[in-house]
């Protein structure tokens, strides 16, 4: 038996929590499946709330380190009810790029490595971690990124490791989803739940095939 959520859910348990900006986070390693499950979830609120990566503030030099920065630059200032403006970081010219302004909003998404850590996870509305297997997590990243790519990918895996390590974000969410599995499910608004606690309202089960 699997347990199965709901987007419609999900979100409907999060606004019903005090607003009112919700910050959500969905936190796991890279090719994980973060990405997709954070904009279902904002589709499933109508495609307008916001989503802020963590890879607008990560970079080549500082993959980890870069938290500050986003509490004191987003975190900090949506809960207060004002606007969040950052420079993302340009992967391509490993430089500034562009300026980024997100407006308050009754839910906002944070993505990405270290959406969930512990600077943080206490002002979260609802906090996911997204697993998926290293090596499923790898072949994603080398068919997107392709394989020139596989040292960096290596090399950011790592980083990675190191903060699970340091922090156990796994340990403290609120969901954790299973990352190989829910991107088929229910025309994209299900998700397969691997531990949960009171984020997700009764859950259902089903068999698996």
């Amino acid at each position: 038996m699997v347990e199965i959520g709901r987007f419609d859910e999900l979100l409907r348990d999060v606004l019903a929590k005090a607003g009112p900006v919700r910050l959500v986070g969905v936190d796991g390693c890279a090719g994980a499946g973060k990405t997709t499950f954070a904009t279902r979830l904002a589709n499933a609120a109508g495609g307008q709330t916001p989503i802020v990566h963590t890879d607008d503030f990560a970079s080549h030099d500082v993959p980890m380190q870069w938290w500050p920065r986003m509490l004191a630059d987003v975190v900090e200032p949506l809960l207060a009810g004002r606007r969040a403006t950052y420079t993302a970081y340009d992967w391509v010219n490993r430089g500034d790029g562009p300026t980024i302004t997100v407006e308050p909003a009754p839910l906002v998404v944070i993505e990405g490595v270290g959406a969930c850590r512990r600077a943080w996870r206490h002002l979260l509305t609802t906090s996911v971690w997204i697993e998926a297997p290293r090596e499923e997590r790898l072949r994603r990243g080398l068919a997107r990124d392709g394989e020139e790519l596989a040292e960096f990918w290596r090399e950011w895996m790592a980083a990675e490791d190191e903060y699970v390590a340091a922090e156990d974000p796994e340990r403290y969410v609120d969901i954790v989803v299973d990352g190989a599995a829910f991107m088929g499910c229910g025309a994209g608004n299900e998700f397969v739940i691997v531990r949960s606690t009171t984020a997700v309202p009764s859950p259902r089960r089903r068999n698996p095939g």
